[in-house]
């Protein structure tokens, strides 16, 4: 999208995190190498590094992918033989973070090894909530910064299955960005009619990039979007507090065909209404429980911008929507949602927030952070709920059938609860994560979320 602004992307300086401290520097040779050209050195883009600085005590800033293979799944010896052959063509996951004369920058790791990345967890394990335990306990641990930061842990299941549970640091790779590295690097070959090609959500310039003769239009859109993307709740968020180290996850299922064809008979409303609608049944009986105040509860919607064949980490932008809970039809609900994405969409207002948030980096610096903590507070978002498309097909790993595929991403601050979403074949997957200290009893939360998506399902008949 071209909307004529270019974010600030002159590294800084400073400290990114507290964790800073654990990078490998550049020693003089490798800085005369690149400095010379005969190191590749890859300036972290502006919005990657935004990413890496919400890393702190209490964030580990991952994206995870959960891969659960069939019977006869690979064993680790073959999971590293088949990553080992096809790196190269994902130069990405070989370097690592470091700070150079001119900024942080990825650079090469001299000292990759691809053991270090793919490992065995120890012992058998049953799948349910003592698989959800382990993805769990994995999901909160830290990446090495002295190393391309991504490993893959391997878990045999008690059924001849196994569980791979793939870290990538979201400075990085985004969701859209590790599905496509999953399929370059691990997938067997399928159909090119099925890969991710066409599937991302590419937008072309709308309102926010085109000029306007209807001055009065453009004034009335702008009043619009900035009502819509920087209200405030009225309802305190029940994820809001400060949260710890420890996390619990939760899974869910349905049928991508069944659900976008409930959401077109019902109503005309698309697979991504019906998305947001399932999982409003999962807040909802969640709130229920454990809540029993039941409001709109604002949900952020991050929206794709990453192009065919663009090589950059993160590209996106979002924009935010109420979801009734306290209304009790799932019809209704899915209505609801309906017309309010329709207005988001029709008037591009995630497209503009991209261009707002890239002028404001080229005027002020400090006006784009401070917009950007309004927009972060969790009266203007309760819950970051992220959909990225997976293979249109049924997928295999080294012959075993992938039987399922889940996302996972990290929480924030005043920010317990996260949902991502991801298709795979005819399934459309939820994954969940929290902070157990604060939202307890996840599971109700993922049964809700099949308990609406069926009743949307049965309402079309």
């Amino acid at each position: 999208m071209n909307v004529g602004y270019a974010r600030e992307t002159v590294p800084s300086r400073t400290p990114l995190t507290p964790f800073a401290s654990r990078l490998r520097k550049l020693d003089a040779k490798e800085q005369k190498d690149a400095h010379n050209g005969t190191v590749e050195v890859v300036p972290l883009a502006a919005e990657d590094q935004a990413i890496l600085e919400l890393e702190s005590s209490t964030v580990v800033g991952h994206t995870c992918k959960v891969i659960l293979l069939g019977a006869d799944a690979p064993d680790v010896p073959a999971l590293r033989a088949r990553v080992a052959d096809r790196i190269g063509s994902t130069p990405a996951l070989t370097r690592r973070l470091a700070e150079t004369p001119d900024g942080w920058a990825w650079v090469p790791d001299d000292d990759f090894d691809v053991d270090r990345h793919v490992v065995a967890v120890p012992g058998v394990l049953a799948r349910g909530p003592e698989l959800r335990r382990e993805v769990a306990r994995l999901f909160a641990e830290r990446l090495d910064r002295a190393h391309p930061l991504w490993r893959m842990d391997a878990v045999a299941l008690d059924d001849g299955g196994a569980a791979i549970v793939w870290r990538v640091h979201h400075a990085l790779a985004d969701g859209t960005t590790l599905v496509r590295f999953a399929q370059t690097l691990l997938l067997d070959e399928f159909s090119a009619s099925a890969t991710l090609s066409g599937m991302h959500r590419h937008t072309q310039p709308g309102h926010a990039a085109s000029p306007h003769a209807d001055d009065a239009r453009r004034r009335h859109h702008l009043v619009g979007f900035l009502g819509r993307e920087f209200a405030r709740s009225r309802d305190s968020s029940p994820f809001d507090g400060h949260i710890g180290t420890r996390r619990e996850v939760a899974f869910a299922s349905t049928s991508l065909s069944e659900l976008h064809r409930a959401a077109k008979t019902l109503c005309g409303a698309t697979l991504n209404d019906a998305v947001l609608t399932a999982v409003a049944g999962g807040l909802r009986r969640w709130v229920r429980q454990h809540h029993g105040h039941l409001g709109v509860v604002r949900v952020k919607v991050p929206v794709s911008l990453h192009h065919e064949g663009d090589d950059v980490a993160n590209r996106d932008s979002f924009f935010t929507v109420g979801l009734p809970l306290n209304e009790s039809d799932p019809v209704a609900r899915l209505r609801a949602t309906k017309e309010a994405t329709s207005v988001r969409k029709g008037d591009d207002d995630a497209e503009t927030m991209d261009a707002l948030l890239r002028h404001l980096a080229g005027v002020s610096p400090a006006l784009e952070k401070l917009c950007t903590r309004i927009e972060q507070s969790p009266r203007a978002f309760a819950v970051n709920v992220s959909n990225v498309p997976g293979p249109r097909v049924a997928v295999t790993l080294l012959g075993s059938p992938v039987e399922a595929l889940y996302s996972l991403a990290e929480i924030g601050e005043r920010h317990a609860l996260r949902v991502a979403v991801v298709s795979l074949d005819d399934t459309i997957s939820f994954g969940i994560c929290a902070d157990p200290a604060l939202v307890q009893g996840l599971q109700t939360m993922a049964d809700g979320i099949e308990t609406e998506s069926e009743a949307l399902t049965a309402a079309a008949g």
